[in-house]
Parts: structure tokens; C-alpha cells; sequence
């Protein structure tokens, strides 16, 4: 049952997730994205990490998402390039051989990661995932800089999301 699931799970975060790239208005990849956490986030029930399927859904796709409509609908933008207008190119090279080169550098990561994964145990071998104490006590003693230093990063993105879209007058 559990293989039903993972594959269940596994085709809809990787049919999302293509779709969030081809999409054209921008509301509909939020959307799809939300859908793509949502199914990485049964991915992890299945590796039975629960906190960690919890943390994806209220951290991804709760307030990361909100912040990302938030934006989408501040900006208003309708679609990814306006009607009539020619996509701006990257450094000479077309959007899509941009594409193609990234597309191939994630196939051998992938390559690599398969061809080693028998050397690596699997998560959850050797004992179960800690529980919320341990990962508490951690974030906060451990690396309580870099949770704040995230934390002045999103507000930062989120005063110039609004700075940027703020109309003259």
C-alpha cells in the first residue's frame, strides 16, 4: 500500500512541478506549487518524519505561499511577458538553451545521487527521526543565527516586494 502511495505522491509533485514552470500567469504556478509542497509533504509521512511533513505544509505551503500570492497579486502581473513583447534573453543565450543546460546538470546530480544512494543508509535506518524537542533545542541553541538571519531575509523581501510595487503618484 505504502508503494501505491509513494508513487501516488511522487507523480503529482513532479506533474506540478512541471506545470509551475509552463505555466504563463504567474497565480496559477502559486497554485501549483502549493499543490507540489503538498505533495512532497506525503512524501515525508511516508519517511515517516511527521514533523517534518508539518513544517512543509505550515512553512511552505502556509506562509511561504501567502508571501508569494501576496507578491503576485501586489505586482498584478497578468502574465510573465506582455503581449506583443519579446522575452528578455539570457546573457546571449536563449531562455530555453538556458533551460536545457540547467536540465542537464539536474539529470547528472541525479545520476550521481542514484549511483550512490546504496552507500548512504536510508533515513530512519538506525533509529526514528528526532522529535520535536531535539529539533527545537537545536534550531534555537545550535543555529539560532541563521533562523534570525532567515528571518530578516524574508522581511527584507517582503518591504521591497512592496516598495517595488508601490505606484508613483
Amino acid at each position: 500500500m505504502e508503494t501505491f502511495f509513494f508513487w501516488s505522491f511522487a507523480a503529482i509533485a513532479v506533474t506540478a512541478s512541471v506545470l509551475v514552470v509552463g505555466q504563463r500567469n504567474p497565480m496559477y504556478s502559486v497554485l501549483l506549487l502549493i499543490l507540489s509542497f503538498g505533495a512532497l509533504s506525503g512524501l515525508y509521512v511516508l519517511l515517516r518524519a511527521p514533523f517534518v511533513a508539518a513544517i512543509q505544509i505550515i512553512i511552505y505551503a502556509g506562509a511561504i505561499m501567502v508571501l508569494f500570492l501576496f507578491v503576485v497579486m501586489l505586482l498584478n502581473a497578468p502574465t510573465e511577458t506582455p503581449p506583443g513583447e519579446q522575452p528578455r534573453r539570457i546573457g546571449g543565450a536563449g531562455p530555453r538553451r538556458f533551460g536545457a543546460v540547467l536540465s542537464a546538470l539536474l539529470g547528472i546530480q541525479l545520476f550521481w545521487a542514484i549511483s550512490h544512494i546504496a552507500q548512504a543508509p536510508l533515513p530512519g535506518d538506525e533509529r526514528g527521526a528526532p522529535g520535536v524537542d531535539v529539533i527545537g533545542l537545536r534550531l534555537f541553541r545550535e543555529y539560532a543565527l541563521a533562523f534570525e538571519a532567515t528571518t530578516v531575509l524574508i522581511l527584507v523581501a517582503m518591504v521591497g516586494a512592496i516598495i517595488l510595487a508601490r505606484r508613483e503618484r
